[in-house]
């Protein structure tokens, strides 16, 4: 049991720490990593500096104690042998403690020889000394030492000297330099970071320009190049990336020429095969409607039971023909619309928005146009109506709209086309239908550009741009005017 609940508990450091590692790590840029590894290569080298200089400091302090309670044992005893006669044992005590002031690093305590403390001068400096703090004297202090050094005086015992070492100033100087020297390196290392930082990011520019260049292709901006960079592996990066783009670039015109081709050819077909339905099967149509409408003329000649026969057979047969006549208008008019080319495109979009609003009279539709040619074109009149017509069957029957807007005009060798509602939109991840696709497959395989725009419950736009390759002209409009359409 214990065992299992081991297993169960071992994956939460691990799902603990992920998202500090993200965090800290994983969402950080290149010059954050960069920084951040440098900060720590430095904080890891300032602990292992630290470390040996207290060791060092360590060592020293121990030394230093050392050497001063040897010197304090030695100027204890040159004091005595040098003492004058004249002066009493007892003035030579009261002394002694005067003498041995000015030694470092160890604490003097003198006795007579009954074992009573002569009370040393106050030392005035005492409380202006520094002091380290206590987690730092207790990694460098060493144990405390004492020696008792005996006061013999003409051969005679006075009394006794107690040298006691005393780290604390030497724990202090060697914290100061410490302090000092951190400081020092803490600038020096703030001002390496800032270089680096400056650095990374000279260095770094040329991969955001990468970035912002793939960002580009993937909009299919076609004339994207990125300057080549000094460093060697990031020019070799650049250097593949305008190759792609010239690539990628030469791909998209051959695509788009071919597509311009394929749908002229499809256009070229539909138009054939409109002609053929209009032509050929039109006739034949209305010749065989006129033929039943004869012999219907001729039954009332015949006898009742004949004629009734007849007459049942012949309306059959009109009302067939009739449905065929319908269905090949209803087709000639997916194919292509007859009067294309033949009138105005301005006079054929106004039909067409006057059908609609024909069709759906709870909607307002508005349709603007500016100066127009003619005709662009079989294959760019017809892109244009049929964009228009998809989009006002969207806006009728998903949109909801109250009032819809068609818009077009011509500028800088170009077509604009926009259709705007008031509907309830589009919803985010919304997958486009075939509609949608289909306009925007004919308009980029013209060298075009479509953009839809919609917001839940703020309506939907369409933007249509088509280059025509031909100056502004007021053929077939004048200034800008606006019809509403019940």
């Amino acid at each position: 049991m214990s065992n299992r609940s081991a297993a169960a508990a071992a994956p939460l450091p691990a799902a603990v720490l992920s998202p500090v590692r993200r965090a800290l790590w994983h969402n950080r840029s290149v010059r954050v990593q960069l920084l951040l590894a440098f900060a720590l290569i430095d904080l890891v080298t300032a602990l292992v500096a630290g470390s040996l200089a207290i060791l060092r400091a360590r060592a020293q302090v121990r030394v230093e104690i050392a050497a001063s309670m040897r010197l304090a044992k030695l100027l204890v005893g040159d004091a005595a042998n040098f003492v004058h006669q004249e002066i009493s044992a007892e003035q030579f005590l009261a002394a002694l403690p005067k003498q041995l002031l000015s030694l470092r690093h160890v604490r003097i305590e003198v006795k007579n020889k009954s074992g009573v403390a002569v009370a040393p001068p106050p030392n005035l400096a005492a409380g202006d000394q520094a002091h380290a703090p206590a987690w730092f004297t207790a990694l460098v202090a060493p144990p405390i030492r004492s020696d008792v050094v005996p006061v013999i005086v003409a051969g005679r015992n006075v009394g006794q000297v107690e040298i006691i070492g005393e780290p604390a100033d030497e724990i202090a100087e060697i914290w100061q330099n410490l302090v000092a020297t951190a400081g020092v390196a803490a600038v020096l290392n703030l001002g390496m970071i800032g270089i680096l930082y400056i650095l990374f990011g000279r260095v770094l520019d040329p991969l955001t320009a990468l970035a912002a260049g793939l960002s580009d292709l993937e909009q299919q901006s076609d004339g994207v190049r990125l300057p080549r960079p000094l460093a060697r592996e990031l020019a070799s990066i650049t250097d593949q990336f305008n190759a792609l783009a010239r690539a990628l670039e030469t791909a998209r015109i051959e695509n788009r020429q071919l597509n311009r081709r394929l749908i002229t050819a499809q256009d070229d077909e539909r138009r054939r095969t409109a002609l053929d339905l209009h032509d050929e099967v039109g006739p034949c149509l209305f010749g065989l409607k006129a033929y039943a409408s004869s012999i219907v003329n001729a039954a009332g000649e015949l006898p009742d039971h004949a004629r009734q026969t007849l007459l049942q057979s012949s309306r059959e047969i009109l009302a067939i023909i009739e449905r065929l006549q319908s269905i090949n208008r209803s087709m000639l008019e997916r194919l292509r619309p007859m009067a294309l080319s033949h009138v105005p495109l301005t006079d054929i979009l106004a039909q067409l928005v006057h059908e609609r609003a024909h069709q759906h009279p709870q909607i307002d539709f508005d349709f603007k146009a500016g100066p127009l040619a003619r005709s662009y074109g079989d294959s760019i009149d017809l892109t244009i109506y049929r964009c228009v017509q998809e989009s006002l069957t969207n806006a009728a029957r998903h949109a909801q709209a109250r009032h819809v807007t068609v818009e077009l005009c011509h500028d800088a060798g170009a077509a604009l086309l926009t259709i705007r509602d008031d509907g309830r939109g589009i919803a985010a991840g919304t997958p486009p239908g075939f509609g949608i696709r289909g306009m925007r497959e004919r308009v980029e395989g013209l060298g075009g550009h479509y953009r839809i725009a919609g917001d839940p419950n703020r309506g939907t736009c369409v933007h249509i741009t088509i280059p025509t390759g031909q100056p502004q002209t007021g053929e077939a409009g004048a200034a800008w005017a606006g019809e509403a359409l019940a």
